[in-house]
């Protein structure tokens, strides 16, 4: 039924929204592509899959991977980006740099589960239908597209209506007249790599959930995904994140639903090919980080 296949597309494309809005987060204001984002996505939901293990609460867990996977992406950018920051090749060398941090993550989780799946043990989150107009969906997805809806709000919130928001902008805008007004850019630094990291820890626990599996590998689809979603969104554009991410949500399962198997990924890149000769910026290619930042 394409109405079931439809809301499936919207929930897989919350998740995807979700990962991408670290992603874009950090590409917009620091004009860098954080490849290590997809280890601290995996890195997330390990920790969430161990502290349920262990006997806490989701809701601990969860919180525990945002702040773990968050002090993570921090530390990457201390190790990974700072110097480079100070010797000004943060472009080209970063990518480079993140690349080596997400194999070391990756090297690191495929060790401590010895390459095995992992599972959420069963009931941890209530299994539960609710069925409407012939449609079936789950406690759990209602939950994430919730979530989702709210941590988009409140990051929109934090970078347009609060002043730490207004120092972000400002350094995505212009890094050294935001130093010349007072902005310390270590702050905006810790920040946006916390948030983005914390992002990624929930989204990972989330799709551990959804789909019953934690592995050392879980990261490198979404980051591909991600890299899709933050150019067809536009660079830095964090409404444009949450569209592109349902967009394609919504296309990959249709695809996979109604297209001979094998098609899903070509879908993907002709998606986005077709939308950036169409708008070469992004669908909300003006509307980046950077840009608000000039205009307020």
């Amino acid at each position: 039924m394409i109405v079931q296949q439809l809301l499936n597309g919207l929930i897989s494309g919350s998740v995807y929204a979700l990962f991408a809005l670290g992603f874009t987060l950090i590409s917009g204001t620091h004009r860098i592509l954080n490849l290590a984002h997809a280890g601290v996505f995996m890195t997330g939901a390990f920790i969430g899959y161990y502290c349920v293990v262990l006997g806490l609460p989701l809701w601990l867990a969860i919180v525990l991977a945002m702040i773990g996977s968050g002090l993570l992406s921090y530390f990457i950018d201390i190790v990974a980006f700072q110097q480079l920051r100070a010797q000004k090749q943060i472009e080209f060398a970063a990518l480079i740099s993140s690349i080596g941090a997400n194999l070391i993550l990756i090297n690191i989780a495929q060790r401590l589960s010895d390459t095995q799946v992992l599972s959420f043990p069963f009931g941890t989150f209530p299994t539960i239908f609710f069925h409407f107009a012939g449609v079936r969906v789950s406690a759990l997805q209602l939950m994430i597209v919730a979530l989702v809806a709210v941590l988009f709000g409140l990051l929109l919130f934090y970078l347009y209506k609060t002043s730490f928001g207004r120092q972000v902008r400002a350094v995505a805008g212009n890094e050294r007249a935001a130093m010349l007004l007072g902005v310390n850019p270590k702050s905006v630094y810790f920040q946006t790599f916390f948030i983005s990291g914390a992002l990624a820890g929930i989204a990972g626990v989330l799709i551990g959930l959804l789909f019953s599996s934690v592995y050392f590998l879980m990261g490198e689809p979404y980051l591909l995904r991600g890299f899709v979603i933050v150019i067809l969104g536009g660079l830095g554009s964090i409404p444009g994140a949450v569209v592109a991410g349902l967009l394609l949500g919504v296309m990959q399962t249709l695809a996979t639903a109604y297209l001979p198997p094998g098609l899903t990924d070509a879908m993907i890149y002709s998606l986005l090919f077709v939308g950036l000769l169409i708008r070469p910026s992004g669908l909300f290619g003006g509307q980046a980080i950077a840009v608000a930042a000039g205009r307020r």
